[in-house]
């Protein structure tokens, strides 16, 4: 029966994680004595607070989901041990118990405005890097599977009207890198209508200024224009489609680490990330 709950409780990880929602795997990793349920069951706590499976029920849950908000706020994974006596609420069993908490977010997801050289490039190397790919484009002739294969949504509409298509929120990265200025203009338009946490445009420093000047005209503030990374990457001298390609995921995944909660944000060899966590005391007993 726990089987059988496991994969449930897996498949609706998968299914959160589809909706850009973060949860949290709660495991019984090490049990000794009596107590209400043994070493490996799980409990998964959603971003919401709601809970599938069971780990006994009682303080110990309420405790374990009061842990889970703190692990998809900081990222980090926790050791917890609890002792089920009188003074954890009641719990008689006498027994111990030590759960891992483990938090589990959803895909970064990467969306593309342009389906041409630049934009099947980004779209195969993101894929790669591990993020959700959407890829937009206003000719049904580029927007497509044989062109660009490694996008998980492709979607042919009016760069303008792509964001009624394809949902943005603060952890949405886009990248407008479409056939002409005007198609640019009109995208970046659209997409300070979003709340996306990174816009990127691929251009010149002199198409910059045509840019800012454009927002300006059409009322766009100071703090808005600013949100417009122009030109979008790293500055590694990339040419072709393919290195261009390169430096705009360099600067995205620096993004991505440095607006990351604690847990996720340390530097590819600039430290030590313990492999599941710190070990952290119970809660104080409740009254």
């Amino acid at each position: 029966m726990q089987g059988l709950l496991s994969m449930d409780i897996f498949e609706e990880i998968v299914r959160l994680k589809k909706l850009g929602r973060p949860s949290v795997l709660a495991t019984i990793v090490e049990c000794k004595g009596s107590s209400p349920q043994k070493q490996g069951a799980r409990m998964l706590v959603r971003d919401d607070g709601t809970i599938m499976g069971t780990l006994g029920g009682g303080c110990i849950e309420a405790d374990v989901v009061a842990y889970a908000r703190m692990a998809m706020q900081d990222g980090q994974p926790r050791t917890v041990p609890f002792e089920l006596t009188e003074k954890e609420g009641g719990l008689v069993c006498g027994g111990t118990l030590t759960v891992y908490i483990e938090p589990v977010f959803a895909d970064p997801r990467l969306v593309v405005l342009g389906a041409g050289h630049v934009g099947k490039a980004l779209a195969k190397l993101a894929r790669f890097a591990g993020f959700q790919v959407t890829v937009a484009d206003d000719r049904a002739q580029f927007a497509n599977r044989d062109n660009v294969p490694d996008a998980h949504e492709l979607v042919v509409s009016e760069f303008p009207a792509v964001f009624t298509h394809v949902p943005v929120d603060r952890g949405t990265y886009l990248v407008i890198a479409t056939r002409g200025h005007n198609h640019d203009f009109e995208a970046v338009q659209a997409a300070l209508r979003t709340d996306a946490g990174y816009i990127g445009l691929l251009g010149s420093r002199r198409k910059k200024g045509i840019l800012i000047n454009t927002l300006k005209a059409a009322g766009f503030a100071q703090e808005d224009i600013q949100r417009v990374i122009i030109p979008v990457g790293l500055p590694i001298g990339s040419v072709s489609p393919e290195e261009i390609a390169v430096s705009i995921m360099a600067q995205i995944i620096q993004h991505r680490r440095e607006h990351a909660p604690t847990g996720l944000s340390d530097r590819s060899c600039g430290g030590v990330v313990s492999e599941d966590g710190p070990l952290q005391t119970a809660p104080s007993p409740r009254p």
